[in-house]
C-alpha cells in the first residue's frame, strides 16, 4: 500500500519555486510583475488572502442573520424564504427554456434566455406570505407539540422519525396542494382550471418529492436546532422551489400523464 503526503508550502516557498523555474530573480519578477504573464503565480499567491477575505463576509453575514432571527424571527423568515423561492423560480425558468431549445431546430438554438419577472415575483409571494409565516411556526410547534405530547428524548432516532413522518404526512401535501392552487389562481385561471392543474401536478410531485425530501428532513431534525430548521428547508427549498416551478411548467407532459392513468375507471369516464 502506497500512502502519498502532501506537504503545505509557504507562499515564499512557491515563490522560489517559480523563479527557478522560469530562470528568473526576484528583481526581475517583480519589475514584470504587472504583466500578464505572471497571472498563474498571481492567482496562487492572491488565493489565500481572496478566500480569508470570503470567510469573514461569510461570517459577519450569518452573525448578521443570527442577530435578525432573534430580534424579529418571523419576518426573518419570511424575507429568507421569499427571497429562495425567487432565486429557485429563476432556476426553474433556465432550465425549461434549455429544455425547450435542445429540442428546437438548429437555426433557433442560440434563443435568448429571458426572465419572466412577473412569474418571480408570483412564486416570491408564496415564500414570503405561506413558507415563512407558516413554516415558521410549524417547525416550533411540530417540535413542542412531539417533546411535550410524546415524551420523546429529543435528537433520538424516535424523536427525528416521529417528525419526519409528521412532515411527510401533513405538511408536505399541504404544502404542494397549495402551491398548485395559488400558482393557478395567481396565473389568472378559473376554478375549474385549478382543479384540472392539481389534479395533474400533485400526484406526480407528491412520489417524487417523497423519494427525496424525508433524507433531507432526517438530517435536519437531527442535527439542525429548530430555530435554523427553516433556513436549512429554504437552502434546499432553492432546489425544491425550481423542480416544482418547472413541474408546473411542464403543463400536460407525457410523463405526467403515466401518474395520472392510474385514476380510478369511472373518472376517466368508465374506459375499459
Amino acid at each position: 500500500m502506497i500512502i502519498i503526503r502532501f506537504k503545505a508550502v509557504s507562499r515564499d516557498t512557491v515563490l522560489m519555486m517559480y523563479m527557478k523555474s522560469r530562470k528568473v530573480s526576484k528583481s526581475e519578477l517583480l519589475a514584470s510583475w504587472t504583466s500578464t504573464s505572471h497571472g498563474f503565480l498571481k492567482s496562487i499567491l492572491l488565493f489565500p488572502t481572496s478566500l480569508a477575505f470570503l470567510d469573514k463576509k461569510m461570517l459577519k453575514a450569518w452573525k448578521w442573520y443570527q442577530h435578525c432571527l432573534s430580534s424579529h424571527p418571523v419576518k426573518t423568515q419570511i424575507v429568507s424564504s421569499g427571497t429562495l423561492w425567487g432565486i429557485g423560480d429563476i432556476g426553474a425558468q433556465y432550465i425549461t427554456h434549455s429544455t425547450a431549445t435542445s429540442l428546437l431546430p438548429k437555426s433557433n438554438e442560440g434563443a435568448e434566455f429571458k426572465i419572466n419577472w412577473k412569474r418571480v415575483a408570483i412564486t416570491s409571494m408564496f415564500g414570503f406570505g405561506f413558507v415563512g409565516p407558516v413554516g415558521h411556526f410549524w417547525y416550533e410547534g411540530l417540535d413542542r407539540f412531539i417533546r411535550l405530547r410524546f415524551l420523546l428524548q429529543p435528537k433520538s432516532p424516535r424523536f427525528v422519525a416521529t417528525k419526519v413522518a409528521a412532515d411527510g404526512i401533513i405538511f408536505g401535501p399541504f404544502d404542494l396542494f397549495v402551491f398548485f392552487t395559488y400558482m393557478g389562481f395567481s396565473t389568472g385561471k378559473n376554478v375549474a382550471q385549478v382543479k384540472e392543474d392539481v389534479k395533474r401536478d400533485f400526484l406526480p410531485a407528491l412520489i417524487l418529492e417523497g423519494g427525496v425530501w424525508p433524507i433531507f428532513q432526517v438530517v435536519n431534525f437531527r442535527y439542525v436546532p429548530v430555530r435554523y430548521q427553516l433556513l436549512y428547508v429554504n437552502v434546499f427549498c432553492l432546489i425544491d422551489s425550481a423542480f416544482l416551478s418547472w413541474i408546473e411548467q411542464q403543463k400536460d407532459a407525457p410523463w405526467k400523464q403515466w401518474f395520472t392513468s392510474f385514476q380510478p375507471l369511472k373518472e376517466r369516464g368508465g374506459e375499459v
